[in-house]
């Protein structure tokens, strides 16, 4: 008999409401980022996403609902980039919502119809890894990076900071999916409650254990905290004059910090809007101001400059996007000293896609027409580079980010490899000023703090600046948009390396080899299932008069 296989049919009507719901339920995680920052949210954010899922009547419609929740995730996590892309945001989201069909099948898969234990307990560990393969996909530069990780969401809790010092961001979102997942198996799966339970409380165990017992950040040997400002001029309008009237914003409020003990200065990203060997006029200024104050000065310049000198080496690595080499326009970080700049200089590596360049240019270059992406293609850096700071409680060096570089924990974590003290981060948001922009991107450097076992400050022009200790936790208090001031902090040094920092984004390695696991199992079993099974042999012919070989008689 010819098995003929079922065709489900989905009336018109529950298509078109469950594809609204996937989209709806795929934006519900942004509540957990800043500005809302509603970090218990993160736990349960996918619970109703994921029920859809699980309940798809087809593969093919579990991939729908993934891509149409993914791009949902998307457009509402970066909702605030619309003044700059327009509507070209939608079809940015449409793309990057692909990346999650893998994962929407691989639920479906292991979460449908009634999962007995051991599939349940295999959901609890494939199910985050998926997870984790989409968000390592994105964060590639040129998809637009590692904003908006799941994990991220957790920047304000200091046990799960903890276990980001062991496994980066990384190991944070596999543990939220992971109770997102257990969440889903004790609401549908009544015959799974054990594995569901049991995988809340490993996690509850494993966070535990690495706050008791991970060791904490050491001291910096006695040699106190390092005092530094963050010169924060506040909005400037803009006009012809705007980069010389921030400038001055900027002298003004340093000078307000002479006679005050101050071992570095920071200003923010684009503070400085001409070359300083072309405007020695404002190196002298820089020059003047670091010596009333008797710090350096870290300044951020954002103009046509030529490339700064780099090792052979560091000038044949190549990354995606934006121009490298050559004369153009640069965002440098730079440091100026009683004499002029120190000749440290760290020219941006990482740049955003269509707010600094515009991939494939000839191909995308309209949308330079439809919002706001980059006229010209601006220069990227070669390599990263570490600043001596001359002076202060001990040497330190520092280590220079610009801008959304502070969203990769792999430059952190390379920098602090290479004998980083202190992180520095240069931003400027001015652009998305009253959106959640200035407070998703203040909350990145508890991520990168904790993780390395780092202070940082994030210091930018408008608002959000915040500093935080090598723990991740928040020192001093937060400049808000609407300030325009001068704050020193006092930021305690640390030294030691954090798991993280000596063994990298290991989750991920992990997280791969299950997937690559599982993947051969159901291969192989697919292909036993599809084989054809062995003829049997005929059973040998019978007379009427005997046996069958047997001669008659």
């Amino acid at each position: 008999m010819v098995t003929v296989p079922r065709v489900v049919t989905v009336p018109r009507r529950t298509r078109h409401w469950r594809a609204a719901a996937a989209a709806a339920a795929g934006a519900l995680p942004c509540l957990a980022f800043p500005a809302p920052a509603l970090w218990w949210w993160a736990y349960v954010a996918l619970v109703p996403w994921m029920l859809l899922l699980r309940s798809a009547p087809t593969g093919r419609r579990a991939a729908w609902e993934g891509w149409l929740g993914g791009a949902g995730f998307i457009v509402a996590v970066h909702h605030w980039l619309l003044p700059s892309l327009h509507v070209f945001l939608l079809p940015l989201a449409a793309l990057l919502g692909l990346l999650w069909v893998p994962w929407a099948l691989l639920v479906r898969e292991l979460l449908g119809g009634t999962p007995g234990p051991g599939r349940a307990a295999a959901a609890l560990v494939l199910v985050p890894a998926g997870w984790l393969v989409s968000e390592l996909a994105r964060s590639w530069q040129g998809l637009g990076g590692p904003w908006g990780l799941l994990g991220a969401s957790q920047w304000q809790v200091p046990p799960v900071l903890r276990l980001a010092s062991v496994g980066g961001v990384w190991l944070v979102s596999l543990l939220v999916v992971a109770v997102n997942c257990a969440v889903v198996l004790l609401i549908a799966v009544p015959r799974a409650r054990v594995p569901a339970v049991a995988g809340v409380a490993g996690c509850a165990v494993l966070t535990g254990a690495v706050w008791l017992w991970l060791p904490r950040a050491e001291g910096s040997g006695g040699s106190g905290p390092l005092r530094v400002a963050v010169v924060q001029p506040g909005l400037v309008a803009d006009g012809p004059d705007s980069a010389e009237r921030r400038f001055a914003a900027g002298e003004r409020l340093t000078r307000t910090l002479a006679g005050r003990p101050v071992d570095l200065v920071v200003w923010g990203e684009s503070s400085v809007g001409a070359d300083l060997a072309a405007r020695p006029d404002l190196s002298r200024r820089l020059a003047a101001l670091s010596a009333e104050v008797g710090a350096p000065v870290l300044v951020n310049v954002d103009a046509r400059q030529p490339a700064a000198p780099r090792p052979a080496a560091a000038a044949r690595e190549r990354q995606a996007g934006g121009g490298g080499g050559g004369d153009g326009i640069f965002k440098s970080s730079v440091l100026v000293g009683p004499h002029g700049p120190t000749g440290d200089r760290y020219d941006k590596m990482r740049l955003v896609p269509f707010g600094e360049y515009v991939p494939a240019r000839s191909l995308l270059g309209w949308a330079t027409a439809v919002g706001r992406a980059a006229g010209e293609d601006r220069r990227r850096g070669a390599a990263p580079v570490l600043m001596d700071l001359p002076g202060g409680p001990a040497a330190v060096r520092i280590g220079p980010l610009v801008c959304f570089e502070s969203a990769f924990p792999d430059m952190s974590r390379h920098l602090v490899r290479d004998g980083a003290g202190l992180l520095v981060a240069q931003s400027a948001t001015s652009t998305f000023q009253g959106s959640w922009a200035p407070a998703q991107h203040a909350s990145l450097g508890a991520l990168r703090a904790a993780e390395t076992g780092r202070p940082v400050v994030h210091a930018t022009l408008t608002g959000i600046s915040s500093v935080y200790g090598p723990d991740g936790g928040r020192t001093g208090p937060q400049l808000p948009v609407s300030a325009s001031t001068a704050q020193v902090y006092e930021v305690p040094l640390a030294r030691g390396t954090t798991p993280y920092v000596r063994f990298g984004d290991w989750p991920v390695g992990v997280a791969l080899a299950l997937l690559a696991v599982y993947c051969t199992v159901e291969g192989t079993r697919a292909l036993r299932l599809k084989k054809p099974a062995p003829e049997r042999p005929a059973p040998p012919a019978r007379t009427a008069r005997g046996s069958a070989g047997r001669p008659g008689r």
